[in-house]
């Protein structure tokens, strides 16, 4: 019995870090970071949706495809109005480099306000 196997290229999400530990934040601040990432495939890297939990979470990222051995960027926002205490969220990322979508997260620990 032969078998063979067929080893197809495509694209590939890579990033520098999938997880962002943002320091300790006041109840009400709008964070922001940038997730760096490189298509280390060899095929154009499309990013099609994402999906969070909370509408207070939210990303922008490339629209037009991303070239093999070229980067871009996620901006990620959380508002932290009515967030308080630890918080640990996930981004969901649909691309063509997967059937899975890519996850990256952050951390903060919210001060709620004193009243």
């Amino acid at each position: 019995m032969n078998s063979a196997f067929i080893l197809t290229g495509g694209a590939e999400f890579s990033f520098k870090e999938r997880l962002h530990k943002f320091p300790d934040t006041p109840q009400g601040v709008l964070l922001e970071h940038d997730y760096e990432f490189t298509n280390t495939g060899d095929a154009p890297l499309i990013i099609s949706k994402y999906s969070v939990s909370c509408s207070c979470t939210k990303i922008t990222f490339p629209e037009k495809p991303v070239l093999p051995g070229e980067s871009g960027k996620i901006h990620l926002t959380f508002d932290t109005t009515g967030k308080y205490e630890y918080q640990h969220r996930k981004v969901s990322i649909f691309t063509n480099a997967s059937d899975k979508p890519t996850v990256i997260s952050f951390k903060v620990f919210v001060i709620p306000h004193q009243e």
